[in-house]
């Protein structure tokens, strides 16, 4: 047994020997594999930052002006030869004309005084000749590495040229600028440490070796090569470590028994982390309720329990209304603080064993089990409305949200964990849609109505890109003598198979899906296209925030303009304020660029929502345009009617038109031209009309001004 023992000693001791040996080896190769690649990088770099330098010099108007046109002298010195002094650049610098003759040749900022062919050699005219015969559209530029008077040199030559000509024909009798930055001692020495490659230096060619890396010229003759003293890492840590391996070898046995205990306790101890780690990643860290993670876990084990005991599993999902407001308005700190408040709540109203979860930003779920689960579910609806519809103290501050519920139940197990979050998110979002603050059960209806909301989706598409989108146009008056001054272009969709679909049906769909942006241009295309037949006429177009929120939305605007020969001066683009509050800063870089086009802005429905004062004078609008609410609201009374005359009198001191939208009676335009409205648009005048019907009636407004002493 001991001599089983010894030799089993003997045996690890050699392999791991050995081992050492291999590794040591490989070690060894790797270093030289590493440092050769880095050396070949270098040499790369060095010649890459020559062409980029190259390229910034000759790819310049000024030389190009001073070369060719002004063929100024000094000039051509004092911006290529003097800058060959104690540069890090480049420290030789020749200019030669078409036929490769020297025009300047400096190097470490004196004229060079060898004969030419010294720097100018075969290498260089090949890349010469090379550059010469380049096809069009690609550089005039190559770079190579050379030998010259002073040493290994990367080189690199190039035409100059315009910058802003890249495209255009090469000029008729071309200069070629040559840029040399030479390997010297103190360059190597500096590559050496930026690459940590001790021993760095410049070998000649005929020198054999390992370690080192050739410089070739274009035409692959052997300029020299770049040799490093190889570190042999491996070497020195197996000398390093043999004592310690030979000592290790002889205690393995001594540890082995410790070893075995330890490593069952350390077992114990990783299973339990590992627990615990499972446990952290379905936790919420912000609520410390389960996460989305958690929930699906959770709710699969209650669905398979449900089937075995024939027991109901509810799914509440919950989505807080009026959350982003307050993120905006108080920051993601105070946010954060409603969230584990919400959180804190609904702990308290949920049944112990229930599972409550937050699944994403501002929405929650809550897993309800039992045989009594549906009823449980609906007071549980009910509780949470109560609680949520009370106003939030968050420190000093005081937040009122309300929350949008959906309802899943499934009976006895039968329907599965993920699709039980399906239906019940569907439902929350027909809470949502049907005015928020309540709950609403799933029913299967409502998979038909998704279904035709996709359908109806598909068919948009299809309306969008075979442009069977149409455009009719609603009057706008002048509140003096009520005769049209400009129109609104409005979209109108005649669903094939379905009939006319209403603009609050089909745009919502348009800017969910993102087919605004499409949908958008098509229309203010279409008007465009028709105010060439009304050029006195101004229009106006409606902009969604989605519009609004593409960068490239002015050049669209600009192109379609263009396209039309549309007078930009006569379009007007109404917007809401809904962008404008979210995204202040985008919105002012938006309007510069539409207002560069010439364009003018509106702002659309001033009285439905904030109207803040703020953002007339912060967003400088070209008009504003009074919401249809407050022009109804005139026939409630005197104080509706101070009330637009005080908005009216605000725009107009700010110097901002006032159109009033949604004039139905005469009583009400009487009122708004005497409250100080320049224009009047609504069914009095007018609802949206086909061209024909705005041709017949311009007509008739023409007629009667040129009737009018």
């Amino acid at each position: 047994m001991l001599l089983v023992f010894a030799a089993t000693g003997v045996i690890v001791t050699s392999i791991v020997l050995t081992a050492l040996d291999r590794v040591a080896d490989y070690a060894n190769r790797l270093d030289e594999e590493r440092s050769r690649e880095t050396v070949t990088g270098a040499i790369r770099t060095f010649k890459y930052q020559l062409g980029a330098t190259l390229n910034d010099y000759a790819n310049w108007d000024d030389a190009a002006e001073y070369v060719y046109n002004k063929q100024d002298a000094d000039w051509i010195v004092r911006n290529f030869g003097d800058m060959t002094f104690e540069s890090d650049l480049f420290d030789v610098a020749i200019l030669l004309d078409q036929h490769g003759r020297s025009v300047m040749a400096y190097s470490d900022g004196e004229p060079i005084t060898e004969p030419i062919e010294q720097f100018v050699n075969a290498d260089v005219r090949l890349m010469l000749d090379q550059v010469k015969s380049m096809p069009a559209g690609r550089m005039p530029q190559m770079v190579g590495f050379t030998k010259t008077a002073k040493g290994v040199a990367a080189a690199g030559i190039a035409m100059i040229r315009m910058k802003s000509s890249d495209n255009l024909e090469p000029p008729a009798n071309p200069a070629y600028l040559v840029f040399m930055r030479h390997l010297s001692a103190q360059t190597v020495a500096r590559v050496g440490q930026a690459y940590v490659l001790p021993g760095l230096q410049l070998t000649p060619a005929y020198i054999t070796a390992s370690h080192r890396v050739n410089i070739r010229s274009p035409s692959g003759y052997g300029l020299g090569a770049l040799g490093w003293e190889p570190r042999a890492p491996g070497d020195i840590s197996r000398e390093q470590v043999r004592p310690l391996v030979t000592s290790a070898t002889v205690i393995v046995g001594i540890y082995c028994l410790l070893l075995v205990l330890v490593g069952a306790k350390e077992l114990r101890r990783v299973r339990a982390d590992e627990a615990a780690a499972v446990r952290m990643s379905r936790t919420d860290r912000l609520s410390g309720l389960a996460n989305r993670e958690g929930l699906f876990v959770g709710l699969a084990d209650r669905v398979g329990r449900a089937r075995l005991s024939g027991e109901d599993v509810g799914l509440l999902y919950l989505d807080l209304d009026g959350f982003k407001e307050v993120n905006d308005a108080y920051g993601h700190a105070t946010g954060d603080r409603l969230i584990r408040g919400v959180a804190a709540g609904l702990r308290t109203l949920v049944a112990e064993g229930d599972t409550i979860a937050r699944v994403g930003g501002d929405e929650f779920a809550i897993v309800v089990s039992g045989a009594n689960a549906e009823a449980r579910s609906v007071s549980l609806c009910n509780s949470i409305l109560e609680f949520l519809g009370e106003p939030f103290s968050i420190g000093e501050r005081v937040a009122i949200i309300g929350c949008s519920i959906g309802l899943c139940v499934s009976a006895g197990g039968a329907t599965e964990g993920e699709e039980l979050v399906r239906r019940a998110d569907m439902a929350m979002y027909c809470s949502k849609e049907n005015g928020r603050g309540r709950w609403t059960s799933y029913d299967p209806r409502m998979d038909d109505e998704r279904e035709e909301r996709n359908r109806l989706e598909l068919d948009l598409r299809a309306a969008i890109d075979n442009d069977e989108i149409t455009v009719v146009y609603q009057p706008v008056v002048d509140v003096r003598d009520r005769e049209l001054v400009s129109v609104e272009a409005l979209a109108r969709w005649n669903r094939a198979g379905h009939g006319l679909v209403p603009p609050d049906v089909f745009i919502p769909v348009a800017e969910a899906s993102g087919m605004i942006d499409a949908l958008g241009i098509s229309v203010l295309r279409q008007a465009c296209a028709q105010m060439r037949a009304w050029p006195e006429l101004g229009l106006s177009v409606n902009v969604s925030p989605g519009q609004f929120r593409d960068p490239a939305f002015a050049s669209r605007v600009a192109a379609v303009l263009a396209d039309t020969g549309m007078n930009p001066h006569h379009l007007v683009l109404e917007m809401t304020e809904t962008y404008f509050v979210r995204s202040p800063e985008r919105a002012i870089q938006a309007l510069e660029r539409l207002r560069k086009i010439g364009v003018q802005i509106a702002l659309d429905d001033f009285g439905a929502g904030f109207s803040s004062v703020g953002y007339l004078r912060k967003f400088g609008f070209d008009r504003m345009k009074i919401d249809r609410s407050m022009v109804s609201a005139l026939d409630g009374g005197q104080n509706a009617v101070e009330t637009l005359q005080a908005t009216v009198a605000l725009a107009r001191s700010m110097g901002i038109p006032v159109t009033a939208e949604g004039v139905e009676t005469e009583e009400q335009a009487v009122a708004l031209r005497l409250a100080g409205c320049d224009e009047l648009q609504g069914y009095l005048f007018g609802k949206p009309s086909a061209p024909e019907a705005i041709e017949d009636r311009r007509r008739r407004s023409a007629g009667r001004r040129a009737h009018t002493p």
